[in-house]
């Protein structure tokens, strides 16, 4: 039997970013600003690639050719998924103060910041 962590969002977030960047492994990459915010999410760059805005891109999937360039080591959305308090997600990764999810009750997917989920018991 597989162990599914299960979480509840204990409030509610809205993305500030309606077009959010999305690339395949392999894209090249601009690399622009490290975020610096008062979150602890450290280790997200700004990334713009041809014919898209801009969007926040975990360093881990960077394979930097210098300081501001780099390719795409794996397939990658920004989108984030607009919870409410009380939505039940299934985590399926974690990085950087951030928790890739998909809301059980309707199978939408999106990032989530870390802080406004608690992990449900049973």
């Amino acid at each position: 039997m597989v162990n599914i962590m299960k979480f509840i969002a204990i409030r509610q977030h809205r993305s500030e970013f309606p077009n959010p960047i999305t690339f395949q492994k392999g894209t090249y990459l601009n690399i622009g600003e490290k975020y610096l915010g008062e979150n602890n999410w450290d280790h997200w760059f700004f990334c713009t690639v041809e014919g898209q805005s801009g969007g926040w891109v975990p360093e881990q999937i960077i394979d930097r050719v210098d300081e501001n360039s780099g390719y795409a080591l794996e397939n990658y959305t920004a989108k984030e998924l607009e919870v409410n308090a009380g939505d039940e997600l299934k985590v399926d990764q974690s990085l950087n103060g951030w928790m890739w999810c998909t809301r059980i009750q309707d199978g939408e997917s999106g990032w989530v910041p870390e802080n406004l989920l608690v992990q449900k018991l049973k």
